[in-house]
């Protein structure tokens, strides 16, 4: 049985959802959770709920927690007993075979980094949203752990991006796409001009530029862009669909809905890891756990790291 280490400590509801969530997953799929906080709390939380098969779940001690408006690198530093922290150490150490918080983006992307180090070949990690399209879906990245990008980043976004959508989305042949501002290869700035270049010499599958009103037309399966680039566009999508529930005053999912895939996957680390939204439900949470599950037991890491060997992407 694959376990998850699950920061119980992050989101803006942790930890009633967290823990809501978490166990869902443990009753619902082949799985037990490890829920990473301080104790008493935790013990508090399981109370509120009948039945806990405790054979499935596992707590370990983390007395402090990263709050949203904290600096992460400095948050880090100065709470090493932080749940997040905490967690990923937990994953580091064979303990457990996945990660997931909804807790600071930043403080989670910088532990997955320090505890599991990157893959070979991967210069920099990448988050990786699934998008709603009107074909089915797709997997857009980076949407926010680098924002500063060179164009063999977005070479090795690309090719852990095809490995995710072959295991999340069950697409053999993922069509490849880089987010620009015209389809022709020269519009753009200087990165994804000289991205179009490197992707169309290394991978047979790149279509060419994607423009921002054709990311949900589903002519993409694989999105890439920069992270400062992604975060907005994912940023936008979340806030278009909030104004559009607003104004009919019922809910939609038209263009995006997070608690469906449950959290974006931080790739190029060298362990799994999940990120989750900050405002997820128990159902978010369930969904995320069961999706770190799902990469573990499908040797998601080894499968990428293949990728990334066989495509020798060039490294800065």
């Amino acid at each position: 049985m694959i376990w998850v280490a699950v920061d119980a400590m992050g989101g803006d509801e942790a930890p009633r959802n967290v823990v809501e969530g978490a166990l869902a997953a443990a009753r619902e799929a082949d799985l037990g959770v490890v829920l990473v906080g301080p104790i008493a709390r935790l013990e508090a939380e399981l109370g509120c709920h009948p039945i806990v098969d405790r054979r499935r779940v596992r707590l370990v001690d983390a007395p402090d927690a990263v709050a949203m408006n904290e600096s992460p690198a400095a948050a880090l530093r100065s709470k090493p007993r932080a749940s997040i922290r905490i967690a990923a150490q937990t994953v580091a150490r064979g303990e457990a075979g996945a990660l997931f918080s909804a807790g600071h983006t930043g403080a989670t992307v910088m532990a997955a980094h320090a505890a599991f180090g990157m893959l070979t070949g991967v210069d920099r990690p990448a988050l990786a949203a699934t998008i709603p399209t009107i074909g089915g879906a797709a997997v857009l990245l980076d949407v926010g752990a680098s924002v500063e990008c060179r164009p063999q980043h977005l070479l090795q976004f690309a090719v852990m991006g095809r490995v995710y959508a072959r295991v999340a989305l069950g697409i053999e042949t993922p069509r490849l796409g880089l987010l620009s501002i015209g389809e022709e290869a020269t519009k753009g700035n200087d990165l994804t001009r000289e991205a179009h270049q490197l992707l169309k010499a290394s991978l047979p599958s790149f279509i060419g530029n994607v423009e921002a009103r054709d990311v949900y037309r589903g002519q993409a399966d694989v999105i890439v862009c920069d992270g400062f680039t992604g975060n907005i566009a994912l940023k936008i999508s979340e806030g278009l669909v909030e104004v559009i529930e607003a104004l009919l005053k019922k809910e939609l999912s038209v263009i995006s809905d997070y608690s469906e895939s449950g959290g974006a996957p931080l790739l190029g680390v060298n362990g799994i890891a999940v990120v989750g939204h900050g405002r997820s439900g128990p159902r978010a949470v369930r969904n995320a756990v069961v999706l770190a599950q799902r990469f573990a037991s499908q040797r998601f890491i080894q499968r990428i790291q293949g990728e990334i060997a066989a495509c020798a992407v060039p490294q800065q």
